[in-house]
């Protein structure tokens, strides 16, 4: 399929949608672009191959769907991969010094961009984050690519797990799954390179979820126990709280109950106690007992449980507010836990919030649960 009517269609944007989504995207950056009803003959022709999309429409489209470069024009972008030249140790040279002087200079400054980037996904979604995401990580990749010692490699490989894992995540939100899967896997070559098993846990605990997505449930349950496993006493508590949690929605949403809730009382335990969320030899993790009600909510409501209300919306009160793609996700499950004790109407309210929610951070993942819980008799 055309890619970016594969990615228009992930979104469940009709053509006029994105034609409108250019034209305001437009407007609110002051970019030049041809008038709608060319914007609309521009759209079907990149569709149907009638026209190639040029670099400045690229640029907007990307943001707009949050696809990369090679997903929006594959024949372009392997087109303009340039030979590599017969001799070619001066440059391999260069590279490896610049290699070192990344490792020794740029590490701290690597590690802030992903905090920005985490951040800024956070708030706004990672659609329009795309092409920042992707220069960050093929930085990072030719920075280990020509790093020579292993002191030099490992703060480097440190730094790529964490921004793969993120952009893994942000592409699977978006619902570009191979996408995520490569990317997790990137991530995982890079925590073993540098020997850090907490990261490799980590990405493993996430790839389930790509599994999950796919209907793998056994799979997807696997691996996360799995990753457990691997880390063994490794793991920080909230890193192992954070698994058990993961364990729980997943063997919730393949029917099994007991297993569900004996993993969402072993989180608990491991928990620590206080309200600090992230864990400070793991930043991706995000967990304190605010967030644990909410995702004890959603395996409650997975199973039809009535006690799913009382504990999401309490997860909605203490909610943080710059959490948007979470909020849209505690709104579903609220939708849902209001559907199984067939109270339609708090639950339409609830779907018509996180609609709003998915749209503004183009939660592709999100969208598609809410079309599934609309449908949902």
């Amino acid at each position: 399929m055309n890619g970016l009517r594969a990615a228009r269609a992930a979104r469940g944007m009709s053509q006029e949608r994105l034609v409108r989504a250019l034209d305001a995207h437009a407007r609110q950056r002051r970019i030049e672009v041809a008038s709608l009803a060319s914007l609309r003959t521009y759209v079907s022709e990149w569709e149907n191959g009638k026209r190639g999309i040029n670099d400045h429409y690229a640029a907007i489209v990307r943001a707009i769907l949050g696809v990369t470069d090679d997903e929006l024009r594959p024949q372009a972008a392997s087109s303009s991969l340039a030979p590599p030249a017969a001799d070619g140790y001066d440059e391999l040279l260069n590279r490896i010094d610049a290699a070192r002087n990344v490792s020794q200079s740029m590490v701290q400054t690597f590690l802030d961009q992903t905090e920005l980037l985490r951040t800024m996904d956070r708030q706004m979604g990672a659609s329009s984050l795309v092409d920042q995401m992707t220069s960050h990580l093929s930085t990072l990749e030719e920075a280990l690519t020509f790093a020579v010692l292993p002191d030099t490699r490992r703060p480097v490989a440190v730094a790529l797990t964490g921004a793969a894992t993120l952009a893994a995540w942000q592409a699977l939100d978006g619902g570009f799954v191979e996408r995520a899967w490569r990317h997790y896997e990137l991530a995982k070559r890079a925590a073993q390179e540098a020997d850090a098993p907490m990261y490799l846990v980590h990405a493993m605990g996430e790839q389930a979820y790509v599994l999950a997505d796919a209907g793998r449930l056994p799979d997807a349950i696997a691996l996360v126990r799995y990753a457990r496993e691997t880390g063994g006493q490794r793991l920080s508590p909230r890193l192992q709280a954070w698994l058990h949690a993961a364990e729980a929605e997943l063997c919730a949403k393949a029917g099994t109950p007991s297993e569900a809730r004996r993993a969402i009382e072993a989180a608990t335990r491991c928990l620590p106690a206080g309200e600090s969320a992230r864990d400070d030899d793991m930043p991706s993790i995000f967990l304190n007992h605010g967030h644990l009600t909410r995702w004890r909510g959603n395996v409650l409501a997975l199973l039809g449980d009535d006690d799913a209300v009382a504990s999401l919306y309490d997860a909605l009160d203490g909610v943080d507010p710059s959490f948007v793609r979470a909020q849209a996700g505690l709104r579903c499950d609220l939708a849902q836990a209001h559907l199984v004790r067939d109270e339609p109407d708090q639950a339409s309210d609830h779907l018509r919030e996180a609609r709003l929610l998915a749209k503004r951070t183009g939660s592709a993942r999100h969208l598609r649960r809410i079309e599934r819980l609309t449908q949902q008799p």
